[in-house]
């Protein structure tokens, strides 16, 4: 058969991921992380350990890429040589012809798609599929049992909000004081988008914390009245 087709987009294949290794070479991704060359650092020694752990993910990164155009490489040399020796295209398990429309989508391929080595699929499964699954076949039906049902899930999850609860009818909100507030108005006026733009474009909620600013107001007033 004629793979001439084949064989010139493995060529071409071939010289642009021989120019991106020399490209990668040239910035020095086979040095080592800490030096200068690599990292652009003269020192690594007063980095922030959260600045060197990016720039050794991203160095990790370019690596695993770098070894995945290698063996890319490695596959179409193959693969050019196996047409010089006539062999190209021809299952090296079955003996087969490899289809045309398998070569299109892969033209490196040594096997038909039936003697692929990437047939079995792995029956690992996370272990919290498990909890989950235990999750999803209790939820609901025992409503004396403590550990969920619909209706703590909320409590369960706020207890985690380290900040009060600001609005009407929070079951954790505290209601004593307008906790992380700079002013004592703050938890119940607010404005649009555009910020301050006058009196009569502030808005009152009339919530837990309005009620108590006025109640406290309304207490001043009658202790200057006695006085």
């Amino acid at each position: 058969m004629d793979y001439e087709h084949y064989k010139k987009q493995l060529e071409e294949r071939q010289m642009e991921i021989e120019t991106r290794l020399l490209e990668k070479n040239s910035l020095g991704i086979e040095r080592g992380f800490a030096s200068d060359m690599a990292s652009g650092e003269l020192s690594q020694y007063d980095n922030h350990p959260a600045d060197s752990g990016s720039e050794l993910y991203e160095r990790e990164k370019d690596i695993a890429l770098l070894g995945h155009l290698k063996e890319e490489l490695s596959d179409i040399e193959y693969s050019l040589n196996q047409m010089k020796a006539g062999k190209y295209g021809i299952c090296e398990k079955t003996g087969k012809p490899i289809p045309n429309e398998r070569l299109e989508a892969f033209p490196t391929a040594r096997t038909v798609s039936q003697a692929s080595t990437n047939q079995e699929m792995s029956k690992d499964r996370p272990v919290e599929e498990e909890v989950l699954e235990d999750l999803e076949a209790n939820y609901g039906r025992d409503a004396d049992d403590p550990e969920y049902n619909e209706q703590n899930a909320y409590e369960q999850v706020a207890s985690f909000n380290q900040s009060s609860m600001t609005y009407d009818d929070s079951s954790l909100m505290d209601n004593q004081d307008g906790t992380g507030y700079v002013e004592e108005f703050e938890p119940f006026v607010s404005t649009d988008m555009h910020g301050y733009t006058g009196a009569d474009h502030v808005t009152f909620e009339r919530n837990v914390h309005y009620d108590k600013y006025m109640d406290d107001m309304d207490e001043a007033e009658a202790e200057r009245s006695e006085d």
